[in-house]
């Protein structure tokens, strides 16, 4: 918005964010709507315009413009989005976190006892899709204890991954995974909880059928201790429209 207020607007700019993320979650692509009025006479900015303009005032920021386009004035970035999807992603092979590469730190989750089970993840994240109360997937809060917790997952995959600059320090025998997740929305830490009880499913404490079992208890208060995954390997991968 301070990047924005820098192109003169007649009138005090405000962005409407798609998706709001916990701290520490990182985003690498999300999107927000704004209206943009010049004064009398001036015109509209074009697309290229935007994108050089709002990055120039965002030279030291950890953010970037990608994208511009234009859009109806009944868009809304919250509220117009067919789904979101996010990626997580986990490091395997480390006996303890001082041994996660460099590069990697707070861009991933290093869950302690090494090998992971991921045929029987995929098996307990085949119970996550379609459309159920995540209610035990839910951290509550003051925000969304009101909140229906109906959602639909619409994707839920484990597939192999690479690691920034894997390929120089192959001899490590690291293995990174990214889980993915498509829904139009989720509920507050839903993905953290969701992505923390597969990896219990992966180490063995619990079996792919107690995914199924937390969804039918419908009880924030049922889900495992400390289960959780850190917010360091998760990622906002976009919005669709």
């Amino acid at each position: 918005q301070k990047a924005a207020q820098n192109l003169k607007p007649v009138v005090p700019i405000k962005f409407r964010i798609s998706s709001r993320t916990d701290t520490g979650v990182h985003a690498l692509c999300n999107s927000a709507h704004v209206d943009i009025q010049r004064a009398p006479g001036k015109p509209a900015f074009n697309e290229k315009q935007l994108v050089y303009s709002l990055n120039y005032h965002l030279k030291p920021e950890p953010i970037r413009i990608l994208n511009v386009y234009r859009v109806t004035n009944s868009f809304h970035a919250r509220h117009s989005a067919l789904s979101r999807t996010y990626v997580y992603r986990l490091l395997v092979g480390c006996a303890h976190f001082s041994e996660i590469p460099v590069f990697e730190r707070d861009l991933c989750w290093a869950p302690g006892g090494g090998y992971l089970n991921v045929p029987a993840m995929r098996d307990a994240a085949q119970f996550l899709l379609g459309t159920h109360d995540f209610s035990t997937f839910r951290s509550l809060n003051s925000e969304t204890a009101f909140q229906s917790p109906v959602r639909t997952i619409l994707q839920a995959d484990i597939q192999p991954s690479s690691g920034f600059l894997s390929h120089h320090y192959e001899h490590r025998g690291l293995e990174f995974w990214e889980l993915k997740f498509r829904s139009r929305s989720f509920l507050y830490r839903q993905v953290r909880r969701m992505v923390g009880a597969l990896v219990a499913v992966g180490q063995g404490r619990l079996a792919p059928r107690h995914i199924k079992e937390l969804l039918e208890m419908k009880d924030a208060r049922a889900f495992p201790p400390n289960a959780m995954a850190p917010p360091s390997g998760l990622f906002l991968k976009s919005v669709e429209y």
